[in-house]
């Protein structure tokens, strides 16, 4: 069967309007509309939006008729390559499964969605839900790979959140996987990406959340200030009385914005009950706001930037909305990533050998480079059993951080020599941590290049099980062969 023969058989089962065309302006906006540009250099034979789950299900029939190939995309937000687009193939996207229900306890959310309707509606009712630091995040890549949100160390990872899943599987059939129903696939979908069905709705639990004190604070970075601040992380991700109400984010990087200099980011969260009520009162002499005691080391750093500094007390969707102006988007863009356990040496290795790898990127067009460090306190990683389990395979024993290099460019004929100075520079990180005994072998699938393989991150035990769920429920292998993207259970 040919590509031509399943748009043909598209045109035929569903209205014109939802099926985009090569050559229209339908097409090319829709096209368009991922995080990374380098995800719209593909261009499918069509891309298709179904209106409900049923027309899912009818999809995937045609798609078995015809053997043809296919991509699923949510909100398009996940920077690797190919992962929800595809050259030639059909592109599913699931932008008109929309819909956001609040519940007793839960939030159900369509495929289709965004972070940032999530919130309006959880944070009109006094709720909190774990999802993405951004606005316009969506829904899958998130919940389907791990995530943090601002509420991870007290709440957990994103995907442990989903206490329910419905999904189209490659028979038609529609599913609910949760703790009763179809449990292993539940917990095989927390971390397995899309290797097992077409997720057309995520049930999130919900709790009582107030609006939270945090923001952003940017420094000149030297080696007289930046150290001092990933020993600060690595010192209050290794309390025994750590808080569960904190998040904290750790930058270095370069942007020709801000001249040669490198330049430092904290991003910190405190979302207690009381921090409107202990930390909203701007001090009367310096005009600042309070800052909980464990956040001062990383408000107090030297050299501020003051004027794009922003502590303050926020909503939910304003410091999602925040993180959303930050971002870059339709800039080609790369991540990878690696886990180290929380040591400030191996920490600051890293940065180091980060930091001369990325001397020659800096003349390029439009480059933005970052050195990204998040925790993954204790508190957090006891949330995994607590709700039912994930196949990430990471331990609770320990505090872990994890590496991201993140970067933002201009041009495709800069691609080669970016993500070549980059991988080597991560390798690089990888073999002086090894040499520490300091790195831990995961590596988190959302930040995940295309040479890296986090299914065997997860551990072989993790690995089987996933594989095995797959048989159960794609005996057939349709996930697995007839949707390249993304990361496979078998490659």
């Amino acid at each position: 069967m040919t590509v031509e023969q399943t748009v043909n058989a598209l045109k035929q089962a569903f209205s014109s309007q939802q099926l985009a065309l090569p050559g229209t302006e339908a097409y090319k906006t829709s096209n368009d509309v991922y995080l990374s540009a380098r995800q719209s250099d593909y261009t499918p034979a069509a891309i298709f939006q179904p209106k409900d789950t049923k027309e899912v299900a009818a999809f995937l029939q045609i798609i078995k008729d015809n053997g043809a190939q296919f991509a699923i995309r949510g909100a398009g937000q996940q920077p690797l390559e190919a992962c929800s687009n595809i050259q030639d193939g059909i592109t599913l996207d699931l932008g008109l499964l929309t819909g956001v229900e609040l519940k007793e306890g839960v939030v159900s959310v369509g495929a289709g969605e965004r972070w940032g309707a999530v919130y309006k509606a959880v944070e009109a009712a006094g709720l909190g839900v774990g999802g993405s630091r951004s606005a316009r995040g969506g829904i899958g890549g998130l919940c389907l790979s791990g995530g943090l949100s601002f509420f991870s160390s007290r709440e957990g990872f994103i995907c442990d959140n989903v206490v329910n899943f419905e999904v189209v599987l490659a028979s038609g059939d529609v599913v609910q996987a949760n703790a009763q129903e179809n449990s292993s696939l539940w917990k095989a979908l927390k971390g397995g990406g899309n290797n097992f069905g077409i997720v057309t709705r995520f049930d999130l639990r919900t709790y009582p959340q107030q609006p939270f004190w945090g923001g952003v604070v940017f420094y000149l970075a030297s080696d007289a200030n930046y150290p001092g601040q990933v020993g600060a992380l690595v010192d209050e991700v290794r309390k025994p009385d750590a808080s569960d109400e904190t998040h904290i984010m750790v930058n270095l990087g370069y942007s020709a914005q801000f001249g040669d200099h490198m330049m430092g980011l904290n991003q910190v969260y405190y979302t207690g009950a009381d921090a409107s009520s202990a930390y909203g009162v701007k001090d009367s002499e310096t005009g600042k706001i309070s800052v909980p005691p464990m956040l001062k080391p990383f408000t107090s750093v030297k050299a501020q930037v003051d004027q794009l500094n922003s502590l303050r007390i926020m909503t939910l969707m304003e410091g999602a909305t925040e993180h959303a102006v930050m971002a870059s988007e339709r800039q080609r863009c790369a991540y990878m990533n690696c886990t180290l356990r929380a040591d400030k040496a191996a920490l600051v290795a890293a940065a180091d050998i980060y930091t001369k790898a990325i001397e020659p990127l800096k003349p390029i067009d439009g480059i933005v480079l970052c050195l990204t460090l998040q925790a993954y306190p204790k508190s957090l990683l006891r949330k995994t059993a607590e709700l039912g389990g994930n196949v990430l395979g990471l331990d609770a024993g320990e505090p872990l951080v994890t590496v991201l290099l993140l970067t933002y460019w201009k041009n495709k004929e800069d691609d080669d020599q970016i993500l070549t100075v980059l991988r080597s520079a991560l390798e690089a990180i990888e073999k002086d941590a090894d040499g520490r005994s300091q790195r831990v072998p995961y590596t988190y699938l959302n930040y995940a290049s295309s040479f890296q393989d986090p299914f065997t991150s997860y551990g072989e035990e993790n690995k089987s099980f996933l594989q095995t769920v797959s048989r159960r429920y794609d005996p057939e292998r349709l996930f697995q062969t007839n949707v390249p993207g993304g990361f496979k259970l078998w490659a």
